[in-house]
């Protein structure tokens, strides 16, 4: 067995031996140390060549980052509308408690609506990309123009093709400047 596991050590670089003790000084040989690699873990070898988000850690990053930027664009707007109706006999505590409130309610309702549509993109490009198998900017673009549609197909056919081009043309932009961010900022 110590043979096997020296010939594996020698054969994978990209491993490295874990040391849970290493702070307590303890003498303990090397080779009674766990060995843990350096590279992530696929159960398939098809799963390493793919290099993008799976449909649940994109449903997840899409409906969160929605979620988050509507609540905070949605306290802004709170906070603004809040501090519009402030009155002349207002003391300091009742314009804290008007803030807060008009600020959380009106968060959490903008917050929860851009939410639903950042659920239906994931479900949209997650879609699409099963579909044509490929991950592109057009992929993101049908996603877009799918998600507009649906967000407005109760209000017609009309109002749904007018939300589907802009939805369209929001992903495409936003697709194309996180290209641009890649090639021209350095991060």
């Amino acid at each position: 067995m110590a043979s096997h596991n020296a010939s594996d050590r020698e054969a994978d670089p990209n491993s490295r031996f874990y040391n849970p003790y290493q702070d307590l000084n303890l003498q303990l040989p090397v080779t009674n140390l766990y060995k843990l690699p350096t590279s992530p873990e696929f159960l398939f070898s098809e799963e390493s060549l793919c290099q993008r988000r799976s449909w649940g850690e994109n449903l997840t990053f899409y409906t969160g980052s929605a979620y988050l930027g509507g609540s905070v664009s949605g306290a802004a707007v709170g906070l603004f509308s809040a501090l519009r109706n402030f009155e002349q006999g207002d003391t300091l505590k009742l314009k804290i408690n008007r803030i807060l409130n008009s600020s959380g309610h009106t968060g959490r309702s903008w917050g929860n609506r851009i939410g639903v549509v950042g659920l239906i993109y994931a479900g949209m490009e997650s879609g699409v990309v099963a579909v044509t198998d490929r991950d592109d900017v057009w992929s993101s673009v049908a996603a877009g123009l799918a998600t507009g549609a649906v967000c407005r197909a109760a209000r017609g056919v009309r109002s749904a093709a007018v939300a589907g081009a802009l939805g369209g043309l929001a992903a495409g932009a936003v697709v194309a400047g996180k290209q641009v961010m890649k090639r021209y900022v350095p991060i």
